[in-house]
């Protein structure tokens, strides 16, 4: 399970984002001021770091000329949003940069996409019997393979890394087909269906109604 140190001063910005991260099956420790999280940095190995800008005590950016040596990655959430905050954020060494506010989907796959460039995620996902192999992209139940069509396995990706979660149809169009959602759902509903059906999943792709859907776990 990877660790995540979550290093935000505002109480319930954290609690949402350790709530979320922990529900996508992270391990997540949390830190209120930038001295804090030095502390615990000192104590503790993370695979992952997210740090507002505009700490307590130490502020973002000192805090990212500490923790890179350790080689953690990091990502920047914060409201400071100009493209010279972004260009300073990243010549400094950070990873990524997410502007608040933000939707937890999108933090979601920040995350994963940091950890993948890290080489840091992992190759098989277990989850409800399956094994879900990310190098070959194949999936099995027990010994039994599973055929899923690239959008099937895709989308049952999206799912997994989001599980717990409301998506909304755009969101998963655009996740998925990587283009502009156009308000017609027949596609994402029929790549859904399929996906239930070949999983047994129908009592676990929960449909939210004039939303989309939502993997319960």
């Amino acid at each position: 399970m990877y660790r995540i140190l979550v290093v935000e001063d505002e109480r319930s910005i954290n609690d949402l984002i350790v709530m979320n991260l922990t529900e996508a099956g992270y391990s997540c420790e949390r830190a209120f001021d930038g001295m804090e999280a030095a502390d615990i940095l000192e104590r503790e190995s993370f695979d992952l770091a997210l740090l507002d800008i505009m700490l307590p005590k130490v502020d973002g950016y000192e805090l990212l000329d500490f923790i890179k040596p350790m080689g953690i990655p990091v990502i920047f959430l914060t409201a400071k949003g100009s493209m010279a905050d972004k260009v300073r954020g990243l010549r400094l060494g950070a990873d990524d940069y997410l502007v608040k506010p933000f939707e937890i989907v999108e933090l979601l796959a920040r995350v994963e996409a940091v950890l993948r460039r890290a080489g840091k995620t992992q190759q098989e996902l277990e989850i409800d019997g399956l094994t879900i192999d990310t190098r070959s992209h194949t999936v099995s139940r027990g010994s039994k393979p599973i055929a899923l069509t690239a959008k099937e396995f895709e989308l049952l990706l999206l799912f997994v890394q989001n599980r717990n979660i409301a998506l909304f149809r755009e969101t998963i169009y655009e996740r998925i087909w990587g283009g502009d959602y156009m308000g017609d759902s027949r596609t994402v509903d029929l790549h859904v269906q399929r996906l239930r059906k070949k999983l047994h999943w129908e009592d676990r792709i929960k449909t939210i109604y004039k939303v989309g859907y939502r993997l319960e776990v």
